[in-house]
């Protein structure tokens, strides 16, 4: 095994916003916030947290279409809304290999998050077949019962 299945897993310390926003916009963080980066590409919300940064990644040109572009206001608008629609697609394409970068980047080797959301489906996946395992005993014993068997 290499040396990250090995160890303990870091801590989840939040970056603050400033370094947040940074992070959003492409920038690595401390290495103290190594565990948040795993877990921000790794929960259950991963891909609602990847567009929120790809939203505050096309902020900056998105606004400056708007305020400095010399046309209409209708065209300017119609323009970033353009923009933002182009972003995202071009964004979803590529989400894993996006977050598998800030992964890697964090320090962590290559495939972490996706063999860790894979982890995760599986488990959740097992969990929702015990769970109708069960309901379909519950409701095979109450057939049972009812015809009087």
């Amino acid at each position: 095994m290499d040396r990250d299945a090995e160890r303990t897993p870091d801590p989840v310390v939040r970056p603050a916003p400033h370094r947040w926003f940074w992070y959003a916009l492409g920038g690595g963080l401390p290495e103290r916030h190594r565990g948040w980066v795993l877990h921000d590409t790794t929960t259950r919300t991963w891909w609602a947290r990847h567009v929120l940064r790809t939203l505050v990644q096309l902020s900056v040109p998105i606004a400056l279409v708007v305020v400095f572009l010399p046309a209409p206001l209708g065209l300017r608008l119609a323009v970033a809304g353009g923009g933002i629609f182009l972003g995202l697609i071009f964004s979803l394409a590529y989400m894993p290999e996006t977050t598998e970068n800030r992964v890697v980047k964090a320090g962590y080797p290559a495939g972490t998050a996706t063999a860790a959301r894979e982890r995760a489906g599986l488990a959740s996946q097992r969990a929702e077949t015990e769970r109708k395992r069960t309901a379909a005993a519950r409701r095979a014993a109450r057939y049972r019962e009812r015809q009087g068997r």
